[in-house]
């Protein structure tokens, strides 16, 4: 059998289990799900990685289901949740299960999912790397006097 590379498959995220967990998000933000969704695109962009995150509650009328380039979105209407539309996702795929990565720190979703066959991921495991690839990106290198001054040497315009 061969082994699966865990760079290669693609995630299915809890998005309300995941965002208390992610720096600077809450639930009691107006556009929680929408500060997320650019975080995951962002992430999942820059990994080349397909994911695909569930929404409790959506709102009648609410943002439709999106797709992006390595993101897909959807909005779980009421009375379903979240939850199961996730495990309803992987029984779907049947034995291609094994080939996702579940992000949720919910006991009966991990369970479900690893019994599907699924890797599971906790969200605050998951945060965490989001975190990090989100403080790297924002580092700048600032330049040296050095690299200044040499630069300015050479677009100086000769006398």
């Amino acid at each position: 059998m061969r082994a699966i590379k865990s760079q290669a498959m693609p995630y299915l995220i809890d998005g309300h289990n995941l965002i208390p967990r992610v720096r600077g998000l809450n639930l009691q933000q107006l556009d929680d799900e929408q500060a997320l969704i650019a975080r995951l695109e962002t992430f999942f962009q820059s990994q080349r990685k397909q994911a695909v995150v569930y929404f409790d509650q959506a709102q009648p009328g609410g943002s439709p289901d999106l797709k992006r380039a390595f993101l897909k979105v959807h909005f779980v209407r009421p009375p379903a949740i979240a939850d199961t539309a996730i495990l309803q996702h992987l029984r779907r795929l049947k034995g291609e299960a094994r080939n996702w990565v579940v992000v949720s720190s919910d006991n009966e979703v991990r369970r479900g999912a690893e019994h599907l066959g699924a890797r599971v991921l906790s969200s605050e495991e998951f945060a965490v790397l989001l975190n990090v690839k989100r403080e790297k990106s924002k580092k700048r290198i600032e330049p040296s006097g050095d690299d200044i001054d040499f630069w300015l040497k050479q677009f100086q315009k000769p006398s």
